[in-house]
Parts: C-alpha cells; structure tokens; sequence
C-alpha cells in the first residue's frame, strides 16, 4: 500500500480521490448502495459532477467526524493499541481508514448511530452497503481485519464487531472495478432529467343545466362540448418520456371527472323535469365522448408502458449479446457459454423510464463480469493446453466443453488423457515387439529345422572314398543301440533358456512335422533333451524354446555318428 501525505477532509483530499476508485464508491460500484446508483456513479465520474452538499448534509458529515474521534479513542482501549487516521492506494484502488494501527494489521471504521446499523453490527452480519468498503479496506492494506464501530460517540451507544475478509468477494470487487473502468471507458453523456410532474392543464368549465317551469332546458353544454374536444386533442398520443406519461395519466384522471360531473348534471336536471329528451342525448354524447377518449387513453398509456419495456430489454439483451460477442473475439474461438441474463425481472415494480434502465444496467453489469471472469478461465486454460498438449490435440474432441472446466479440473483432465494415451501407445509398441520377436523366432527355428533336415540328408549320402590315413588311435568306441549310433558320451546341447511360467504344450507330432521326418521320445531323450512335462497319456510335452534345442542336438548327433561311420 502507497501512504498519501493528505489530511482527510482537506481540498488535496478531495482533489486525491479524484484519480482512484474509492472503497466509500465499492459499494454504488457493486450496485449496492443506498444513497447512489451505479449509474449516477459512471455519470459523476466521467463529467467530474459532484453534487452540491447542503447544510443540513454537511451538519451530518461534521456530526460523523466528530462521533468518530470520540469512538476512536473507545476502540484503541478496546484493542490496546493506538489508531492513526490514514489515506493509501494500491493501483488504482483508494482507502480512506478513520484509523490503523502502526503496524497497518488492524483498521478502523465508523458510522453514526442508528438502531438499524446497531442491529446488524450486534448479529455480525452487515448488508453489502456496508461490507463492500470494509473488502476494500482491507485489500488495499493488506489488513488483517477492520473494527466496524456503529455509535454517537458516548460509551451508552456504541457497538462494534470484527469483519474479516470472506474468501470470493475481494475477487467480485476487483472483477466489479474492471468491468466499471470499461463502462467508463465507453461512456455516452445523456442528461438526467427530473421526475416527471404532470403539466399544468386547462380545467374544463363547470357543467350547468337548469330546468325551466315550462320544461326548458339551459346549459352550456355545447361550449362544454366544444372545451372538452379541444382538451382531448392536447393528450399525448404515443407518450414516450416520463413527463408525457404523467400529463397523460392526469388527463385519464380530468376525462374520468368530466364524466361524473355531465352524470351528475343529467341527475340534478331530471330531478326538476321530465321530459329533456333533447338534453340527455347531449349529456349522453358527450359523456359517451369523455369516456370513451379516456378509455382509449388508458390503454394507450399501458401499451406504451409495454412497448418501452420490450424496448430497454431488447436494448440490453442486444448489448449482452455483443458482449459476447466480444468476448469470442478476445479469445479466438467461439467458446462462450450462454451466460443467464434476466432483463424482465429486475425492471418489475419499477415505474420510471430512470428505473426501468438504471435496474437493466446493474443487471447487465452484473453479467458482464460474470461473462468476462468465464473468458478469463477459459484464456487461462488455453494457454496451459498450448503449453502442455499442443501435440496431443487430437485427444479433445470436446475441447470446447472441457475448456469451461476450472482450472484444477481441466489440467486434471488433459493430465489423465495424455497419461493414458502414452500407456496405450507403450501397449501397442511393446505388443509390436513382441509379434516382431515371435516372427524372428519362428523364422530361425524354421533355418534350424532345415539345417537339422540338411544334415541327415548330408550323413546318408556314402561318402566319398578317402586317402589312406596312418592308424589312429580311437578314444572313444561307438556304442551300438539297436540300429543307431552314438557317441559315448552324450550330446551337449546349448545351454536352455529358462523355462518360462507358462505350461509346455509343444508335442512330438508338432516337432516332426516342423522336421520333415520322424523321430521317436527315447531318441530325443538320447540326445539329451529331456520332456517338460507329460499329459494324461504320459506323452512327452515340451516347451516351445526346446525345439530349439532338439533341433541343434540332433545336428550334433548326426555330425558325431558321420565321423564314426566307416568310411
């Protein structure tokens, strides 16, 4: 906060507040003061209008400052530390406190007694008329809390309560003071007019009819005519300003009093006579004329009425959907919700065209902060999705809708896709790998197979006769099984993989057909590969790596009985 040397009250003071939004306007600002609307605000901030304080008002200001010096001096015993009146800002922001304490952590602020005020203090619940100066208060001074004191000074009268910030609304007041400088940004001067008074009209000659002895009939009914006529035509026929609203409602009001007066001249003439055939039918018409004009009036007037308020909806519902607009514009995409506005609401029970759309404003107001705070979130969501996802694109289809998500929510959600796309891709990959190995496999199991077929083709063809050789002497005499040679000691096949987990379902059919021949069990535990395991009917099953192994044991054994057959 940024202290301004200015005594409160004093022409710097004034000159001061001028140049910031003040926490005494928060409230006219968020639509909710008593004594200020939020139009006549905008109006007095962009003409530099301040309006004229008069003597009983300044009496009251004077009474304020006075009771707060007093009650100031019942509050610094109340916290037991000393108050000093001071004026600070933050931006554009401006808080004048009745008092802080030297370490700026506790403010002060008073209102003159009223047992309405009492009340609210005594519950601890303020209206928004109040509470939205505390918020800025303490916004601005970073305060830890505010003294809200209501009293006339003196011991007797005084209550007080402590107001602490309420987590959201220091976000509503900054998003209210954006909104306000926008509004003021773009504002158009239109002169306030004064509440309208119906006009002064002409008063219709009083209705004289007078009864003769021999059954004569005078009046003026005919100048009443003519009078009543040329009144008629001053009536506004299609009011549009509240002052043709009132001047054509005081007219319903005069047409309606013509009407009784011409019944009761009619009543008062047939009293002394009984036969003024003539009079009555002028009586009739002209009455029939008075209220027939007021009929027509009437429902004029309320059809105007009408009109105007389809109007000024239309007119703001026409700005809230440029808003939108907008707003969609700022961001790049057409991302935007609908955002709820009701226009029909707020202008019920409201009678003045200055009402009518001083209610819409506050109403439009009010929508466009929150329309204004979506596009924020959204901005804000984009720009960590351009960041963190800007590859991943194609796993948000619904962009548009996640996009409105809070901020935690939506990287949550991208997070979690993109996590889960990566895994899936590792699956694929890794199930890639896999098929790529199977194929390796079997592709050098079938070289194998065929190398092993080679070999037995190779040792059954009679070699070809050799040179003599000197006498060798023999290590190892071949033993004779049946009709098949092999070397006394064993094959050695290549060291096994280990046996996977799974159960061995490779049979000794399957191992021949991949062969091209036959071979039988006990050959293949000749050459030292033994079964995995063996089924119901005790046949040999192996695992799928041992066809390796069979394979190279029977090369080798085919090698070994070649080199001991006699040549």
């Amino acid at each position: 906060m940024e202290i301004h040397d200015v005594i409160q009250g004093s022409p710097e003071w004034l000159a001061l507040r001028t140049q910031y939004d003040t926490a005494s306007e928060a409230p006219a600002m968020m639509g909710c003061s008593k004594y200020q609307t939020r139009a006549e605000l905008l109006r007095q901030k962009a003409t530099g209008y301040t309006p004229t304080v008069d003597r009983a008002k300044q009496a009251l200001f004077d009474r304020g400052h006075e009771t707060e010096a007093l009650a100031r001096t019942l509050v610094e015993e109340l916290i037991g530390e000393d108050l000093y009146p001071v004026t600070g800002s933050l931006g554009r922001l401006l808080s004048s406190y009745d008092g802080l304490t030297m370490d700026e952590r506790i403010g002060y602020e008073h209102k003159l007694w009223n047992e309405t005020l009492a009340a609210q203090v005594r519950a601890g619940d303020l209206e928004p008329h109040h509470y939205w100066q505390l918020e800025q208060q303490i916004l601005v001074g970073g305060l830890e809390k505010v003294i809200f004191v209501c009293s006339d000074g003196t011991r007797d009268n005084f209550v007080h309560m402590e107001y602490r910030a309420v987590p959201g609304r220091a976000e509503q007041l900054v998003a209210g003071w954006k909104q306000f400088a926008e509004d003021l940004a773009s504002y158009q001067h239109v002169e306030v007019q004064p509440a309208a008074v119906a006009t002064e009209q002409p008063s219709l000659p009083a209705v004289i009819v007078n009864m003769g002895g021999a059954l004569t009939v005078s009046s003026n009914l005919p100048d009443f005519g003519v009078a009543l006529r040329s009144y008629i035509k001053t009536i506004p026929a299609k009011p549009a300003t509240d002052q043709e609203f009132a001047d054509a409602e005081l007219a319903c009001k005069n047409l309606k009093t013509a009407e009784e007066a011409l019944q009761a001249a009619e009543d008062r003439a047939l009293a002394g006579m009984t036969d003024v055939e003539a009079m009555r039918r002028v009586v009739a018409d002209l009455c029939a004329l008075a209220r027939t004009t007021r009929l027509a009036s009437e429902k004029m007037v309320e059809a105007r009425k009408i009109a105007i308020r389809d109007e000024i909806r239309v007119e703001f519902s026409k700005q809230a959907a440029d808003h939108l607009i907008n707003l969609n514009l700022r961001i790049g995409k057409e991302y935007m919700p609908s955002v709820p506005v009701d226009f029909a609401a707020c202008m019920l029970r409201k009678k003045t065209i200055t009402s009518l759309r001083d209610a819409c404003s506050q109403v439009l107001t009010d929508f466009k902060i929150k329309a204004s705070a979506i596009a924020d979130g959204i901005q804000v969501n984009m720009r960590y999705a351009q960041e963190n996802a800007s590859e991943y694109g194609f796993l948000f289809a619904d962009f548009k809708s996640i996009v409105l998500k809070a901020a935690d929510d939506f990287q949550s959600t991208l997070t979690s896709r993109i996590a889960t796309h990566k895994l899936d891709e590792a699956r694929k990959d890794q199930e890639r790998k896999d098929r790529e190995a199977a194929e390796a496999k079997r592709v050098e199991d079938e070289r194998i197979a065929r190398e092993a077929a080679d070999a037995i083709a190779k040792a059954a063809t009679p070699a070809a006769a050799a040179p003599v050789a000197p006498a060798a002497v023999v290590t190892t005499a071949p033993v004779t099984v049946g009709r098949r040679y092999v070397s006394a000691a064993p094959a050695s096949p290549s060291q096994p993989a280990a046996a996977p987990a799974a159960q061995p379902t490779l049979r000794l059919g399957v191992i021949c057909d991949r062969l091209g021949f036959i071979i039988n069990a006990a050959l293949v535990e000749q050459i030292g590969v033994e079964p995995a395991s063996r089924d119901t009917r005790q046949l040999p099953l192996f695992h799928e790596h041992q066809f390796t192994d069979i394979c190279k044991a029977l090369i080798q054994h085919i090698e070994t009985i070649a080199e001991m057959a006699p040549a």
